[in-house]
């Protein structure tokens, strides 16, 4: 009896054109959607997308649909979350932890005795190389394969190029920006050397036909083009001014560094929420290295409205506090920093996704918590001890001990001007978010902060009012005391002055019989004299000099 076994490589290739049949009915269908540029179509055509990717998950034109569909809709984070191994600081950040983990396992094999069969078990673990080494996936077959043959058939699309074009993009709106303008350069050069390599084999009448048909219908490629090259344009703008803050603030030009930075945060086009939340972060460094403390205290709080798990600010704003003696807010920063640690460390990973920037380490943390909790026992000491109402308003404030009202006021409505909690939301308006539905969340920190720091600025300026006053008062009571004492001190001396002072001139006193003194008056006496005098004188002008003066006036020219 004859056993008939079933074709089974048929069935294979009966079930893969299946598969194949319907993922190419799903990419049309999700094309013809897209073209729309609906939000509910563009949404419908990522649903298609994904059921063409659960059947075939390695599909090129899928997955490039998908990408896009992701940036249409601004959802950013999956873009870079699905194509994160292709972002170049993530490369570096892998390679430096490789690097450094290669040379702690040379150092400690060089330090220790351990035999070669150890070594032999390290090297070859339970599961295959391949899923644990990172190194291991740059390599594959399958990839190699599918490049020679592109490379064989001269293929219109080279495989990866639209990857770096809306990766690119994500970045770029994620605040990745260095990250950006690599990829970005990266897709553009690969889309001219693929044009030339296409366009090697064409004759003269495929590009005349080529550029007519590029000027009857130019809107969508060349409006694409022109929004890519304006994007490559503000990255790179940006990128020079933070380079030129940051290089300010390295050679201790801080007021330079603080006008870069605002120009960064105050300009017309709105920037991405992490880039401008990096920017305020070092604002605020500038502002501290400067001496103004209100200044780098509200750019921290927006860093942390912005991003409420940044290590940085969070240190940053904890210092200040501990600088003018407000302990009891420096502790909640420090505790809160602590709680943050905490996390990471039961995680065992930083927070946010692998592509986030940070400024810390993994390995860092433990040696940081163990600073962290140091300092936390003084300052809890130093409540416990009462020193938490000796705060410095002068360095809150900025200005000098021994000032005067005029330029406290002046430094007061500076910073009411600038900080009052009604303007406390402002820079939202010049920021970028990669999710809307932060806005609100982002609204409520910055305002809850903002009220907190104008309360302290407020508090602060009233202590100081009080004190000027009392010095003012305290020094008009000590000149008063000392002219008192002056006018005291004067007074017997002026007495023995008038009674040793002489008569006056003669023809003032007329003294009487009784040795009494009177007062004469001599201004009549003085009126007299000038009449007779100017009689004379006309006699004298009437007769010449050599006529004889009567008789009666002998006696007054005499």
């Amino acid at each position: 009896m004859a056993v008939i076994y079933p074709n089974v490589n048929g069935d294979k290739k009966h079930w893969w054109f299946t598969q194949r049949k319907l993922v190419d009915t799903y990419i049309k269908d999700a094309r013809t959607l897209m073209a729309s540029e609906e939000l509910n179509d563009v949404t419908s055509a990522l649903h298609l997308l994904d059921a063409a990717l659960s059947i075939s998950p390695r599909f090129e034109t899928a997955l490039e649909l998908k990408a896009r569909s992701l940036l249409f809709l601004r959802r950013f984070k999956e873009v870079a979350d699905m194509l994160q191994e292709y972002i170049p600081s993530l490369k570096l950040a892998a390679n430096d932890e490789e690097a450094s983990a290669s040379s702690e396992g040379s150092s400690s094999s060089s330090s220790s005795s351990s035999s070669p069969r150890d070594g032999v078990k390290l090297l070859s673990g339970g599961s295959s190389p391949g899923r644990d080494s990172s190194s291991f996936k740059c390599f594959s077959v399958s990839d190699l394969k599918k490049k020679v043959m592109a490379g064989i058939c001269k293929k219109c699309d080279k495989e990866g190029q639209w990857r770096y074009v809306v990766l690119g993009q994500a970045c770029c709106h994620l605040g990745l920006m260095e990250d950006a303008m690599v990829l970005l350069q990266t897709g553009k050069r690969l889309a001219s050397a693929e044009f030339r390599r296409r366009s090697v084999c064409w004759s003269d009448d495929s590009f005349i036909l080529l550029s007519e048909s590029s000027s009857a219908s130019p809107p969508r490629n060349l409006t694409e083009g022109e929004n890519f090259t304006h994007l490559l344009a503000h990255i790179k703008l940006l990128l020079r001014r933070r380079a030129a803050a940051i290089a300010a603030l390295d050679a201790g030009l801080f007021s330079e560094s603080i006008r870069h930075f605002s120009k960064i945060v105050d300009g017309r086009r709105p920037a991405p929420q992490g880039f401008l939340a990096e920017c305020y972060m070092h604002r605020a460094a500038a502002y501290r290295s400067a001496g103004r403390i209100a200044e780098a205290i509200a750019d921290c709080n927006k860093t942390l409205a912005l991003e409420p798990s940044c290590i940085q600010a969070l240190e940053t704003r904890a210092a200040l506090l501990e600088t003018v003696r407000c302990f009891t807010d420096s502790l909640h920063d420090l505790e809160h920093l602590k709680l943050l640690y905490n996390t990471i460390l039961r995680d065992r990973k930083l927070p946010g996704p692998v592509w986030k920037r940070h400024n810390v380490k993994y390995r860092e943390i433990p040696g940081k918590l163990c600073v962290l909790t140091t300092k936390t026992q003084k300052l809890k000491q130093k409540i416990a001890n009462g020193e938490t109402g000796n705060v410095d308003y002068y360095g809150l404030i900025g200005v000098r001990r021994g000032c005067t009202r005029s330029e406290l006021d002046r430094a007061h409505l500076l910073l009411c001007l600038r900080y009052k909690p009604d303007r406390a939301s402002s820079f939202i308006e010049r920021c970028e978010f990669t999710d809307q539905t932060d806005v609100d969340s982002v609204r409520d920190r910055a305002k809850m902060s903002s009220l907190l720091l104008y309360r302290l600025i407020q508090k602060g300026y009233s202590a100081v009012t009080a004190i000027i006053a009392e010095e003012a008062a305290e020094k008009l009571r000590k000149n008063t005391a000392a002219a008192q004492a002056q006018a005291q001190a004067q007074t017997p001396i002026q007495k023995k002055i008038e009674e040793r002072k002489p008569v006056e001139k003669y023809g003032s006193v007329k003294i009487t019989k009784n040795n009494e003194t009177k007062p004469i008056n001599s201004n009549a006496y003085q009126g007299v004299f000038c009449r007779d005098l100017a009689a004379v004188g006309n006699l004298l002008t009437r007769a010449g000099l050599n006529h004889p003066i009567p008789v009666k006036y002998e006696a007054l020219t005499c």
